[in-house]
């Protein structure tokens, strides 16, 4: 796949499925189309803390899992808030992100906060094996029109 990113845009205009390179290119990528979708249909969902996250999802995906085949990121808008999922080749379960794990991060550390940062911020989280290794999601409620910054 050299290094472009196949778009596809299913029927629902609340739907968005890409292929993204296995490589770290695949973040910004990821956080525009994030950004992008929640603008063109005027969402409530926040869109710096789905960009935030569906880059910790997708830079996980990159480093954790191996091969040079392509990740995939699905974001649908609903009228209840977004889903973003990141699916990869591994079937392992992401490590800690439906319970806190035993220690906190190391605070010397540059790493290590991606999956503590998703439990946080999201109203719910998790994975799901499919066909070809695994999905890991997040949700977003849409935030009431008067909470939202002007």
């Amino acid at each position: 796949m050299n290094g472009s990113a196949l778009y596809e845009r299913p029927a629902s205009p609340a739907s968005w499925r890409i292929a993204l390179p296995h490589t770290a290119a695949a973040v910004p990528v990821a956080r525009a189309l994030v950004r992008s979708a929640l603008a063109e249909h005027e969402h409530g969902a926040d869109r710096d803390t789905a960009e935030l996250l569906t880059a910790e999802l997708v830079a996980n995906a990159v480093e954790h899992t191996g091969g040079t085949g392509p990740i995939e990121l699905v974001v649908e808008l609903r009228a209840s808030g977004c889903q973003v999922e990141v699916h990869d080749p591994d079937p392992a379960p992401p490590a800690d992100l439906t319970r806190p794990g035993v220690e906190p991060p190391d605070v010397w550390q540059e790493n290590g906060r991606g999956l503590l940062l998703i439990r946080a911020l999201s109203s719910s989280c998790g994975h799901r094996p499919t066909e070809s290794g695994k999905a890991v999601w997040f949700r977003l409620p849409v935030v009431p029109r008067q909470w939202r910054p002007a």
